[in-house]
């Protein structure tokens, strides 16, 4: 028997349960993972309230990431045998597949081979922060040296993977932030630039970091209105990406600024990469590259227990961490 987190109807985090239930046998080519850390997602506060981009089975479970040990494998499996730690990357549906659980069942694409740098709870926080970012700005973008990439939510654990892949590229990292509590800490991050939107013109700002050229790029998970700022601060020819909607209002586009720069606006989400094998492979050897150089590292905000899981929901909506919430079994 095992415990995992179900909901039956969508709402606040209040309608997560704990759900006592025999864990069933994997199949051909699933693997079953005992867990020992999972990280949680703005995602999976958006499919708890149904409001995520596809709509939610009831009941339901919830997670894309954990790391763990290999319990048990399929009859196909080859990648892996019981006794092996390993972590999930998010490429499953949650109508399929969740890693709120104290045992849980994974698709063998799903599952990579533990870094052994890392501990449980970091292991548990890289891959969607780390692959979310990859996907646009390395296989899309394929930002590099000279190029200036404007990063909005800095601050979240995307938002600081996004830093560090672009200084790992050779680019140079804009984030910016509403207020000025966070700034200190994304330059300790490595943010070359910070723009505190609340206190400076974010468009003014950008053009005197980058000479009045504008930034290639922009990675931006929040919409809204400010977006249109965002675009009209990009360079010639320049790329924006679009990988969230915390913003509830409409997100406008000045067209006008558009045709005139030739600009690009992309929706992003890390299918795009986890989804094909190939794509995956090439993002999974990137990130444990930049992880065993030190380039990349995992930026863990606060931790807490399994049996919190409705509080750690509560915490993830206040909106005020910095890196990722992780969660120890």
């Amino acid at each position: 028997m095992s415990r995992t987190i179900k909901f039956a109807k969508a709402g606040g985090p209040e309608v997560l349960e704990f759900v006592e239930a025999e864990v069933p046998a994997p199949g051909p080519s699933e693997v079953r993972i005992t867990v020992k850390a999972i990280g949680i997602n703005r995602a999976e506060a958006m499919w708890r309230a149904d409001a995520y981009i596809e709509p939610v089975k009831f009941p339901a479970g919830l997670g894309y990431e954990a790391a763990g040990i290999v319990d048990a494998v399929g009859s196909d499996v080859t990648s892996f045998t019981p006794g092996d730690k390993v972590n999930t990357i998010p490429s499953f549906s949650m109508n399929q597949y969740h890693t709120y659980g104290e045992v849980i069942i994974a698709p063998e694409h799903a599952v990579v081979k533990h870094p052994e740098s890392l501990s449980y709870a970091e292991a548990a926080s890289v891959w969607m922060m780390f692959v979310t970012a990859y996907g646009a700005l390395i296989e899309d973008a394929k930002v590099g040296k000279g190029d200036f990439v404007i990063i909005p939510a800095a601050s979240s654990s995307v938002g600081l993977a996004a830093i560090q892949i672009a200084n790992y590229a050779g680019a140079t990292s804009v984030a910016t932030t509403r207020t000025a509590d966070k700034k200190q800490q994304l330059l300790d991050a490595g943010a070359a630039h910070v723009i505190v939107t609340d206190e400076t013109g974010l468009v003014e700002e950008i053009m005197r970091i980058t000479g009045g050229q504008g930034a290639r790029v922009v990675f931006d998970p929040v919409g809204g209105p400010t977006f249109a700022k965002l675009i009209s601060a990009l360079s010639f020819q320049g790329i924006a990406y679009i990988y969230g909607a915390l913003s509830e209002g409409v997100t406008p586009l000045p067209v006008l600024d558009m045709i005139a720069k030739m600009i690009t606006v992309k929706a992003h989400n890390i299918w795009l990469t986890s989804g094909d094998a190939t794509r995956r492979k090439a993002a999974v050897e990137f990130v444990l590259k930049g992880l065993e150089s030190g380039a990349l590292r995992p930026v863990i905000d606060r931790t807490f227990t399994f049996d919190e899981m409705v509080e750690v929901h509560r915490y993830l909506e206040t909106n005020g961490q910095f890196g990722k919430i992780v969660v120890t079994v």
